[in-house]
């Protein structure tokens, strides 16, 4: 299989190929693989399925495609380029059908059958629903899925040998709805419509698609990381997927990236019987002498990971990972034991290519941010890689629904667990929002249910993954339960264009008052009496630029108050504070970051208030 660089941004996939950087890993994941893939990006054969009659037709047999369309990319930019669809088509506005069909030869290597692999369909990100047939035959995700939903992570088909043929057809079926029960972020819905802080939806083939060879016994590209520092252990959570089961040694390697010594500084071995499926297994290994990763000093390890059959034959995956502790205590966050101030902004990607999001996050270094918050949507998985490097903690948010119901909170449920079983390796990962401004909770201060969904998810974050940091609802109405906050941090959206007004909110924040300060009250539920006993993190800040909202527009008097604002943040007992916002998007044109450059509209350092 010839190995083809990728690009998993929103654009063609020739986009990076002018960078100047090493591509280390071109697979949008934590996990590399000694193997070869092949990548099916590229014009494929485009069908608006206007009135839903694909399946019933069985066009995953045979039909006529009109269109033809680059993948990644969105049904919205597909609609708008298709020629043969007339004008008032180009736009949906409730539910939208797409189909995408394209040939491949049988790869060399799965061609000479070697012993004990098979191929495997990767998507990066499709959806919101994706089907996907192979030669007309309807494939199921490992984990055993006609249709899969979901359109913020990747998912995979394996192929079996008797399905292949020397040439074979692709065909992928995608729909979307404005339904607002499912995870949408900031697209627009039948609750939202688009226009100021709500953007156009961005749907479809948004992330690459690859074929490669794995083993039919293997480890799978989601690893867990929760160091203790205390005692140099790391948990890894490993999970294996067997077809022939029996007795299994799992062995792991660890290697000091930046040493020039390239023997591993950690080994152990693990017995393991396993059974026919997927399974997922906690180990421990010591790392004597281990250093810790922070955004000063990014230390980072490698992992390699064997899955040693009967045999002897391993299956092996690599990643990489850094040993940290993050904490919520009392007024302070503390990372490896030692309080640090979060200077950290708001990002909303949207659709930017990853050269355009690597250029946004080194600025943000630029101007003093040790945190990135990544606000609600789905995002270039390679930027967790990047982050992981470069040194930015990362503050993530699982995309949100628009209404409150039954339906929407195990939708909500769905994706944080996807979410988690990708992104959970990263060291820069260390805040997560379950929901931001009621978005999807709305009925938070009124019903139980509501409440104890998100108490729940809470509970189960705090004993499945104690390595983050977890806020409840972001920006006001946290759930107080018996007095006790079901969030790690105490955080506040506060806007106002007036440094005078913006003194006086902080003031009363810190002083305890919970109701006046915020758009809504800041705790709902049981009484909650703040004394400092939890972080206050003013996680939404600034804005100015923003239409109808006030403020300085010009780029030096913007510096100035910024600059007064963090000022009298930091003469407050605040743990941190997250400036609104990096780039513009749409309608928000309160960027501080040009979206297309990268280059800083105002004074390099402006957001550092470490060390001043």
């Amino acid at each position: 299989m010839e190995v083809t660089h990728p690009n998993y941004g929103l654009t063609k996939s020739t986009e990076e190929a002018g960078n100047g950087s090493t591509c280390i890993n071109p697979l949008p994941r934590a996990v590399i693989r000694p193997n070869s893939y092949v990548l099916l990006d590229g014009e494929w054969k485009f069908a608006l399925d206007l009135d839903d009659q694909g399946v019933a037709q069985s066009w995953y047999v045979h039909h006529d495609y009109p269109d033809m369309a680059h993948w990644p990319g969105s049904i919205e930019e597909h609609m708008a380029a298709a020629k043969h669809l007339a004008p008032e088509k180009k736009t949906w506005y409730d539910k939208v059908v797409a189909w995408y069909e394209r040939e491949f030869p049988l790869p060399l290597k799965a061609e000479d059958g070697v012993a004990g692999t098979m191929l495997q369909l990767t998507f990066g990100a499709c959806g919101y629903e994706t089907q996907v047939w192979l030669n007309g035959i309807l494939l199921k995700t490992i984990e055993g899925e006609d249709i899969h939903r979901g359109e913020y992570t990747s998912f995979s088909y394996e192929l079996k040998h008797e399905s292949l043929k020397q040439d074979n057809r692709l065909t992928v079926r995608i729909a979307d709805t404005m339904d607002a029960d499912i995870p949408r972020g900031k697209q627009e819905s039948h609750v939202y419509k688009r226009g100021g802080i709500w953007y156009q939806t961005y749907t479809g083939a948004v992330r690459s698609v690859w074929l490669e060879t794995v083993e039919r016994n293997r480890l799978r590209s989601r690893v867990g990381v929760v160091s203790i520092v205390e005692d140099n252990l790391v948990r890894f959570n490993l999970t294996t997927r067997i077809h022939d089961p029996g007795m299994y040694t799992l062995k792991l390697f660890v290697y000091d990236r930046g040493a020039e010594l390239k023997d591993p500084i950690a080994v152990d071995k693990y017995p393991l019987a396993l059974e026919a499926g997927q399974k997922r297994q906690r180990v421990v290994i010591a790392i004597p002498g281990a250093r810790l990763w922070s955004p000063e000093e990014p230390q980072l390890y490698s992992l390699v990971a064997q899955l040693i059959d009967e045999n002897g034959y391993a299956a092996e995956i690599e990643t990489h990972f850094g040993l940290r502790k993050i904490e919520s205590r009392g007024c302070c966050v503390y990372l490896n034991n030692k309080p640090v101030y979060l200077d950290g902004i708001l990002y909303q990607p949207g659709n930017a290519t990853y050269e355009q999001i690597r250029l946004h996050m080194l600025a943000m270094k630029k101007l003093g941010c040790n945190l990135v918050r990544i606000h609600i949507a789905g995002v270039d998985p390679r930027i967790y890689n990047l982050a992981d490097s470069m040194g930015m903690l990362l503050w993530v948010e699982v995309p949100s629904p628009h209404r409150s119901s039954q339906k929407s909170r195990e939708a909500h449920r769905e994706e944080l667990l996807r979410m988690l079983a990708l992104i959970e390796t990263h060291p820069s990962v260390v805040i997560w929002s379950l929901y931001n401004e009621d978005w999807g909770a709305q009925d938070i201060a009124t019903n139980p249910e509501t409440r104890q969904y998100i108490i729940d998810t809470y509970h189960y974050m705090q004993l499945a993954h104690p390595q983050f940091l977890v806020v409840d609802n972001d920006g006001w109405q946290h759930i107080s339960y018996e007095g006790r906050l079901k969030s790690d941090l105490l955080t506040a959206h506060l806007y106002t264009p007036d440094l005078h007004r913006w003194e006086q909110l902080l003031d009363e924040i810190t002083g305890g008052t919970l109701n006046g300060v915020a758009a809504f009250p800041l705790v709902v539920g049981d009484p909650f009496f703040y004394r400092h006993q939890v972080p206050l993190i003013i996680s939404e800040w600034g804005g100015f630029g923003f239409a109808d909202y006030g403020g300085p527009g010009d780029g030096n008097e913007r510096a100035q108050q910024i600059s007064l604002y963090k000022q009298a943040l930091r003469n407050r007992n605040i743990a941190g504070d997250v400036y609104t916002q990096a780039t513009n998007i749409e309608d928000e044109r309160n960027g501080i970051i040009d979206e297309l450059t990268g280059e800083l509209k105002v004074p390099a350092g402006l957001l550092n208030s470490r060390e001043k």
